[in-house]
């Protein structure tokens, strides 16, 4: 069995251009820290700090630009903020709450689009047909550490020409795994 490297994925926002330019400034672009492990996706050097009606957050910025701006949190950032957040896939928003972003020269509200991110596997086709998935098929995912290996289930695999082939989870679920350094993961079945 092909194992892949397990990645933690800590809170974050995407912005859409618009976005950008009210809350950093006219012609803002935003720029690169450090790159990630998916091609053409970076860390960003800006910071966005997100207020709902019950508390706020400070938090890292993924670029680039999005089509349309949204906060990825973990299920305990969303019982300290005290609101409502489902479970999904990056960009299905509908639904979902709001809250204010403020940045460095403005600020601006989302009427929705804070999500708890549902953990997936980013994987190339190649990578998909060894492992014998599809795109967007549920898959379980089990994952050794020394104290706390744990199988997860409910994790969506994405698969794209444009993905390098790794899982996704946030930081509740990484603590739940006992995750430290670098750890892989394997599909069971």
């Amino acid at each position: 069995m092909e194992k892949f490297i397990v990645e933690v994925s800590a809170r974050h926002a995407h912005l859409a251009k618009e976005d950008v330019e009210i809350l950093f400034g006219k012609g803002k672009v935003l720029t690169k820290k450090r790159d990630l492990s998916q091609p053409g996706q970076f860390l960003c050097n800006e910071k966005v700090k997100i207020t709902t009606e019950n508390g706020e957050m400070n938090m890292s910025i993924i670029g680039p630009e999005r089509p349309v701006s949204q906060v990825e949190i973990s299920a305990t950032d969303a019982r300290t903020l005290k609101i409502n957040c489902p479970i999904r896939e990056s960009g299905d928003i509908t639904n979902s709450p709001g809250c204010k972003l403020s940045g460095s020269a403005g600020e601006v509200t989302i009427p929705q689009g804070v999500v708890i991110a549902k953990r997936h596997v980013h994987l190339s086709p190649d990578s998909a047909q060894k492992l014998g998935v599809e795109d967007k098929q549920i898959i379980w995912v089990k994952i050794e550490t020394k104290d706390r290996s744990t199988i997860f289930g409910d994790v969506v695999a994405r698969v794209s020409p444009s993905f390098d082939t790794a899982m996704h989870i946030d930081t509740d679920e990484s603590n739940a795994a006992g995750i430290s350094g670098e750890v892989y993961g394997d599909i069971c079945k």
